[in-house]
């Protein structure tokens, strides 16, 4: 929601609003929550050995049992499954592998159409697990909506649309005014692009947790609080020390995302950003009927500082984005996990996009660290001789995201050549950040380069053309 938008304040305080809230990720006080599988004690062999237990790391593991039953998967955790990211995050699965049809077309226009496919067939297979596996995680294939807050961003969201038709993409609708606030009443909303089929909202941390349980029920041995401190090669396969023992493995596959790789030349590839979010208490009838919402889809707007925002199953509101905050050094941090001057301010927001929620309080408020790179979406590769296999970098959007890189890690370490091998998206790299201070210098002027952007009509400065013309990039 671009600034001009938030002038138009409703007058409510969001720091009655926030006053009771929790300082804790909603997703994680889920009853459903599993108990705690031991950390692991002494040595361990296996044939496959999965470092993290977020959805990449789960993904990995399921398939590779789904591949062939006969393979022994051991995976370690550092702290408990679904605990960071993949527990944090505001449900959007989403079938785009290339954080949207944009960045898409900005950096693959010759093979994105293929890459839309995939992605639409990654979400299929996504949808057929959860209800193979029994998964109950609120699955709902309601889509989303890139809303324009703001004159310029309607006209994006028209040439936006334009592309996905001259491409063959089907599922993508333009609304105006009157016909995207007919599905969510805001008054700040210009416009919308409806992608009716790419996107299915989800309970984060229960899937997290049903891939864990379908993992268990296929053989994977699971390790958790047992965080892995070193990767090195051994004979013909690799071992991994933890804190109170090793895994010995023929091949192993990281899935470690936004914390340091074990494989230190990929650490400049990624830079850990904090996102937030707030969770609504659930809306009565009466607030229902005054935002509509029926059709359930996700929301985000279209600014560069942008909210994403959906209703979960028991009709709350989770709104969170906007701010992105960086830590000179790219550290991961618990201290990190809240950020109350970006709290209020999306309070502040919430009330100007839904005046009409007045009065509405916020029960749980929550952070957590992303691993964004310069192209905004994952890179995939091998070391150890190709005995280990990596994919991160998935900036926001891995949850769909993640199953097709626990494919892209798979088939890297079989050695064939395969539909998704072959991709030029999987093939180059992202430029890398490049060291501190330089790093912080320029993520700080990004960020201020693109707060102007917003407040001018989406105008880019010569700093944002530069970065544009080098391919680098910094999002959440």
């Amino acid at each position: 929601m671009a600034r001009a938008a938030m002038k138009k304040t409703s007058g409510v305080s969001p720091v009655h609003a926030l006053a009771d809230a929790a300082l804790t990720p909603f997703w994680l006080e889920d009853p459903a929550r599993p108990d705690t599988e031991p950390a692991l004690v002494g040595d361990e062999h296996c044939d496959l050995l999965v470092v993290g237990g977020g959805y990449s790391g789960l993904w990995t593991a399921l398939l590779a049992k789904e591949r062939d039953p006969q393979r022994d998967v051991v995976l370690i955790e550092g702290q408990e499954v679904g605990w960071a990211a993949s527990g944090r995050n505001g449900g959007f699965c989403a079938a785009s592998l290339t954080h949207g049809l944009g960045n898409g077309l900005a950096r693959w226009p010759g093979e994105l159409t293929k890459l839309e496919e995939l992605g639409a067939r990654n979400l299929d297979a996504i949808e057929d697990a959860v209800a193979r596996h029994g998964i109950d995680c609120d699955f709902e294939r309601t889509g989303e909506i890139d809303v324009a807050t703001a004159p310029h961003q309607v006209a994006e969201l028209h040439e936006m649309a334009e592309e996905a038709e001259q491409l063959g993409l089907t599922g993508y609708e333009f609304l105006d005014r009157e016909a995207v606030r007919a599905e969510v009443a805001s008054p700040t909303f210009l416009a919308g692009l409806w992608d009716r089929t790419g996107v299915a909202m989800v309970h984060p941390a229960k899937l997290a947790w049903g891939l864990k349980r379908a993992c268990r029920s296929l053989g994977v041995r699971i390790y958790e609080h047992t965080p892995g401190t070193q990767l090195s090669s051994r004979g013909a396969g690799i071992a991994v020390r933890t804190p109170y023992g090793r895994v010995f493995a023929r091949h192993a596959a990281l899935a470690t995302n936004a914390f340091p790789s074990l494989v230190k030349r990929l650490r400049p590839f990624v830079a850990p950003v904090y996102d937030y979010a707030l969770m609504t208490e659930p809306l009565t009838e009466q607030q229902l009927a005054a935002i509509g919402w029926k059709n359930r889809p996700g929301l985000s707007d279209s600014a560069n500082h942008f909210h994403y925002f959906r209703i979960t199953a028991d009709n709350r509101i989770l709104w969170g984005g906007y701010d992105i905050i960086y830590h000179y050094g790219g550290d991961v941090r618990a201290e990190y996990d809240h950020h109350p001057d970006t709290y209020r301010k999306l309070a502040e927001h919430f009330f100007t996009c839904f005046p009409q929620l007045e009065g509405i309080r916020f029960t749980h408020t929550w952070g957590g660290a992303i691993d964004t790179c310069s192209r905004f979406s994952a890179f995939f590769g091998t070391a150890h001789g190709g005995r280990t296999a990596y994919a991160l970098g998935y900036t926001g959007l891995g949850v769909g995201a993640t199953r097709f890189g626990a494919e892209v890690m798979l088939d890297l370490l079989s050695g064939e050549r395969t539909e998704r091998t072959e991709l030029e998206m999987v093939r180059s790299k992202p430029l890398p950040f490049p060291p501190e201070p330089v790093r912080s210098l320029g993520i700080g002027i990004t960020q201020w380069s693109m707060t102007r952007a917003d407040e001018n009509g989406g105008r880019r400065n010569l700093w944002l053309k530069a970065m544009d013309k080098v391919g680098l990039g910094f999002d959440s």
